[in-house]
């Protein structure tokens, strides 16, 4: 059956490719103790603050959550020393990203969006009815900061930066960041999605709270709980911006749409300093030991600011070939086709064991394939 009523631009959406549950991998194969490096998520499971909150926190599930989310705004507000007001809660960054499109673009409207990255700002700004821009990252796989302003038009109401970038982990410098918002017509937002922010090593990376401490500016900057307190099951984010843009995208929030569990469980987690520092030295640990190991099998890769990195796979194999084999042997990875990327696979860090069972298998498909 053909529905005539469903718009065009809805029915000329690509769905946004899911991974099937890992316990559902392993019963269609026959395998057992597989492990997930495809989804960016943390290894070490969840800060033991927020599980202790969540656990004290069942007993009131009979209320309906904080719609204001008063005192997560409170703690983030002492943190980034910017007004409560600022601060829009959301259900992930996903829907972060998806109420600053309902309210900003309207259909016709135009967002810039860098290519490869993050899929849903593509998906959802065509779900709304408008139209991208896409502009080519360089061959090092930056940002083209001068190609972003060269994109707006009179229609362009919003540009995205995922910073660092996934899938390539690279980033904006200070200098090229600071022109982009200096070249900024007033009709155009920022929004930086800094999402895997905690991760970043470099000293040249521009936080764009800070740009907001500074000024009032077009700018929205997304966070998220999910990577480094590993609250990704739960579905909280946050974005920080001028308390006049919160406010109008406050006016299509809907009342209840972050839960308690999230709420409370996000709260503890941003006083759990232990599992925060034990996090990002496994991280650091594990893109030594990655780098080092692919080094050695004369694999190239992505040095990357985040949590994750690209492997290129070809000659030997493309990404779906690697993603199959490395799937029968019980190492779940990212296919990179759907990113236009159909030499690479992207792997976040795991556990020390899980990197090094991604080696040892990954090493013996390689000597199949010399």
């Amino acid at each position: 059956m053909t529905y005539q009523f469903v718009p065009q631009y809805v029915k000329d959406i690509t769905p946004y490719p899911p991974g099937k549950p890992i316990e559902e991998v392993e019963r269609e194969l026959g395998i057992k103790n597989s492990v997930k490096i495809a989804s960016n998520e943390n290894p070490l499971g969840t800060s033991p603050r927020a599980i202790r909150a969540i656990q004290k926190a069942l007993r009131t599930l009979n209320r309906y959550p904080d719609g204001s989310a008063f005192y997560l705004k409170k703690t983030l507000s002492a943190i980034h020393r910017m007004p409560p007001e600022s601060f829009i809660i959301g259900n992930g960054s996903n829907e972060l990203i998806e109420l600053i499109i309902r309210t900003f673009i309207q259909p016709g409207g135009e967002a810039v969006i860098s290519d490869p990255s993050f899929l849903i700002y593509s998906i959802t700004v065509k779900a709304a009815g408008g139209k991208s821009a896409v502009v080519r990252l360089r061959d090092d796989y930056s940002y083209d900061i001068k190609a972003i302003i060269g994109a707006i038009t009179r229609r362009t109401r919003l540009i995205f930066i995922s910073n660092p970038n996934n899938p390539t982990g690279t980033i904006i410098n200070k200098k090229d960041y600071a022109w982009l918002l200096r070249k900024l017509p007033p009709h155009v937002i920022v929004v930086d999605d800094a999402a895997y922010r905690e991760f970043v090593r470099s000293s040249d990376y521009p936080d764009g709270i800070d740009y907001l401490r500074d000024t009032n500016r077009n700018l929205i900057v997304l966070r998220t709980f999910s990577k480094l307190y590993g609250l990704a099951g739960l579905r909280i984010g946050y974005g920080v911006t001028t308390t006049e843009l919160a406010g109008y995208i406050e006016r299509v929030r809907q009342p209840f749409n972050v839960n308690t569990l999230a709420q409370t469980a996000a709260l503890a987690a941003l006083g759990d300093s232990v599992f925060v520092k034990k996090t990002l030295a496994n991280n650091q640990a594990g893109l030594d030991y990655l780098y080092g190991a692919l080094e050695r099998l004369n694999i190239p890769f992505l040095r990357t600011q985040a949590n994750f990195f690209l492997v290129r796979v070809a000659p030997f194999l493309s990404a779906r070939q690697a993603f199959e084999a490395l799937l029968k042997h019980g190492v779940i990875v990212r296919d990179m086709t759907s990113y236009g990327l159909s030499d690479f696979i992207r792997i976040n860090v795991g556990t020390p064991a899980e990197n090094r069972k991604f080696i040892r298998e990954f090493s013996a498909i390689l000597k199949t394939k010399l």
